[in-house]
């Protein structure tokens, strides 16, 4: 099978850890151990979040002296790209000697005209209580926003519309390599009336990225794998249950927040209802048990998984 896997930012940089690099490096040799099993057995490109990276290096850009602007966001993402990319590629290589492996930086071409620039949505670095974030944003000029218990800066999150390296990538998933990209949802970028790309300020879902590369790579699965085992139904109340197997229609019919669950679930029901193909939400270390039907949310058009064409 072809698999994407969208890993979130937080598998590497866990609430509440100090962001120094040994740390995040350990949770990446860990994560890509785990999916080194999923490289072994199918074509595997990997995918990753980087809202708390991001943040991290926005907030050292804002607040130093020796620079007269910070930097943009478009620049800070692919700062995190190469950073995390490199801790990537590293653990892959030594999971799987001699196995070719790449992580690419990437770009995402959004709209110029989408509407969420106007309204950010997208959390990014470290939480806060409330006190300390509302006193960061009238420092820094951020817009902050209530995440669970927590509050967290925010930025505009456009939607992706095409991930300009697909064709690339394509070549090589085909020619055997396992591809590291689209990191943090790839470095957000616009065509200006001439056709020529540049970077804007935003920070992509890299699940909506994901959901449309694996549909662009004609993947068979695409996992989002993150910290909690299942999603949940009516989260939070004496009724939640874990959802196991299910459909994009089923799923819409539930309310999700949209700071946590809802992208994730949208991206998921996107991908099936396009593709027909399996997509799952689910713990990183039952990446294996989710391809094989026994853990995970699994979403297929029947809510049957696995297919007998898949074995």
């Amino acid at each position: 099978m072809r698999v994407l896997v969208a890993l979130g930012g937080n598998a590497l940089m866990k609430r509440g850890e100090k962001p120094d690099a040994d740390t995040q490096r350990a949770n990446v040799a860990v994560a890509l151990k785990t999916l080194s099993k999923v490289a072994e057995r199918h074509e595997l490109i990997i995918t990753h979040g980087n809202g708390p990276q991001v943040g991290v290096l926005a907030l050292e850009s804002t607040s130093d002296p020796h620079l007269t602007k910070p930097y943009p966001f478009d620049t800070l993402v692919a700062e995190t790209q190469g950073m995390i990319g490199y801790w990537m590629l590293q653990a892959l290589q030594n999971a799987l000697p001699g196995r070719q492996v790449i992580s690419i930086v990437s770009q995402t071409l959004v709209s110029a005209v989408d509407p969420a620039f106007d309204d950010p949505t997208k959390f990014v670095g470290e939480v806060y209580d409330e006190e300390e974030a509302r006193k960061l944003a009238e420092e820094y000029g951020w817009t902050v926003k209530p995440d669970g218990q927590y509050w967290r800066r925010v930025v505009p999150s456009p939607k992706p519309q095409r991930v300009v390296e697909t064709r690339l990538i394509r070549k090589l998933v085909r020619d055997g390599v396992t591809v590291v990209c689209a990191g943090g949802g790839g470095i957000p970028v616009i065509r200006d009336e001439n056709g020529r790309l540049s970077g804007v300020e935003a920070v992509i879902d890299k699940d909506l990225t994901g959901s449309l590369l694996a549909e662009s790579l004609e993947c068979d699965a695409f996992l989002i794998l993150t910290d909690v085992p299942r999603v949940m139904r009516d989260f939070g109340t004496p009724l939640q249950s874990e959802i196991s197997h299910t459909t994009p229609h089923e799923l819409r019919s539930i309310d999700f927040p949209e700071g946590s669950m809802g992208p994730k679930v949208e991206a998921v029901c996107r991908f099936v209802e396009t593709t027909g193909d399996m997509a799952a939400i689910g713990k990183l270390d039952e990446a294996m048990s989710i391809l094989e039907g026994t853990a995970g949310t699994i979403i297929t058009p029947n809510a049957t998984w696995p297919l007998s064409s898949t074995l």
